[in-house]
């Protein structure tokens, strides 16, 4: 198996993420991540899946429901900036990102750095400790420089004392991969 950044993500996941948790999926995109965490959290569990396109919700619905995981998660057409309006400070196990466009979607619709970096710091602020955020950086392209080095610049930023970042760059791999970044609450 190759190793994409989808799959190094899910796999960061699987090791933080336990039965009976709470998720975010912060932009759920067609829906791979919200699955994947309504597996790992079980039947005990919550996913809450935040995307502004209805396509999306659409998508992600219509897995949820191949798969058996519906009653797993909450969809919201809503922007992943107001995520602290669904969970409480302190009460989420892990959020995800991706932060670009929707695959197979309309290109002129995208994620922005300024809404992006809104969003990544109400997600660190509902963390518990010990808690994650998985945020895979599509760039290149039409989108995506801009934002890809305001948010590196961003988690640069933030506080060593309380959380760790983890930068990844499939480095022998041409054009514009994808980067995946794992941040850890420490406290």
């Amino acid at each position: 198996m190759k190793l994409n950044t989808l799959g190094l993500a899910h796999e960061f996941l699987s090791h933080k993420v336990l039965r009976g948790g709470l998720c975010i999926d912060a932009t759920m995109g067609r829906g791979k991540d919200t699955a994947f965490l309504c597996e790992l959290v079980g039947e005990e569990g919550k996913v809450i899946a935040f995307d502004i396109q209805q396509e999306a919700v659409d998508s992600t619905e219509k897995l949820l429901n191949e798969k058996g995981l519906r009653s797993r998660a909450e969809l919201h057409l809503v922007s992943h900036t107001e995520m602290d309006r669904y969970a409480a400070p302190g009460t989420v196990d892990a959020v995800v990102f991706n932060f670009g466009y929707l695959p197979g979607g309309d290109h002129t619709i995208f994620t922005h750095p300024d809404t992006s970096i809104i969003a990544l710091e109400k997600a660190l602020g509902l963390l518990k400790d010990k808690g994650v955020v998985c945020a895979c950086i599509y760039h290149g392209g039409d989108t995506g420089y801009e934002e890809r080095d305001r948010l590196l610049a961003y988690l640069k930023t933030l506080d060593p004392g309380k959380y760790t970042v983890l930068f990844t760059d499939f480095w022998n791999r041409p054009g514009d991969p994808p980067i995946p970044v794992f941040i850890l609450k420490e406290i």
